[in-house]
């Protein structure tokens, strides 16, 4: 599975380190703190692409980390795999109803976590899941770093590739000039705000090339969006 960016939240120090060995072999970068504040700020300075949150952290308990997680829209649609020693069904059910997507109870093994972590990535980030990326008539491959649009390919710059792979990872998904600043750019970026729309343009120039419908829709006050249909 290509780079992913892991938020590891869990209080015991040895589990966390264990962990960190090895989902960085399996490629994984792995941010940890054992604190659940700390957590939500983190995951709001750079959003990542799954969170393995243990239920008993410090200061704020894993549940309501996982809430607040799923409140934010920057993070609302980030997946959260919950650890814990808790084995009983109502737990489960609690964990998944304040919206886990998945649940691990203690003691695991790291391959088997691996493996659920991978299969989460595998359904809500197809992205991360192999080299080709599709979203109605365009698709990206993220190795080769060519894009085409019904077969024929599109020449894209660095900056416009980076921009079309961020919304083809999060079809539908309304981005903030502020958010796509911090995605795409990267949060030391000293870019102007109106540099991303310049680049929007650039993008759709090139990919609607020929008459083809606009794929990316300018939302009136909050900013840009991925979405064929133009309901958003």
């Amino acid at each position: 599975m290509p780079h992913a960016d892991m938020l590891l939240v869990e209080d015991d120090a040895a589990l966390a380190e264990l962990l960190t060995f090895h989902f960085t072999r399996e490629e994984f970068t792995v941010r940890h703190t054992p604190d659940g504040e700390e957590a939500l700020i983190l995951a709001k300075e750079k959003v990542p692409d799954i969170v393995l949150l243990d239920w008993m952290v410090e200061n704020l308990s894993g549940i309501e980390v996982c809430r607040r997680l799923r409140r934010d829209p920057g993070t609302a649609n980030v997946p959260i795999i919950m650890l814990t020693a808790r084995g009983e069904e109502e737990d489960r059910i609690r964990g998944l109803d304040t919206g886990a997507d998945d649940y691990v109870t203690k003691p695991f093994s790291p391959r088997e976590l691996i493996a659920r972590v991978q299969a989460v990535l595998r359904r809500v980030r197809p992205a991360l899941a192999g080299e080709t990326l599709r979203y109605a008539d365009i698709e990206i491959d993220t190795v080769a770093h060519r894009v085409r649009r019904d077969g024929d390919p599109i020449a894209l710059g660095p900056t416009e590739f980076r921009l079309l792979r961020h919304f083809l990872e999060h079809p539908g998904h309304v981005f903030s000039r502020e958010r796509l600043l911090d995605s795409v750019w990267g949060q030391n970026s000293d870019i102007e705000l109106r540099t991303v729309d310049v680049h929007i343009r650039r993008l759709r120039k090139a990919i609607n090339e020929g008459g083809r419908t606009d794929l990316i829709r300018t939302v009136r006050s909050a900013g840009y969006a991925l979405d064929a249909e133009g309901r958003i």
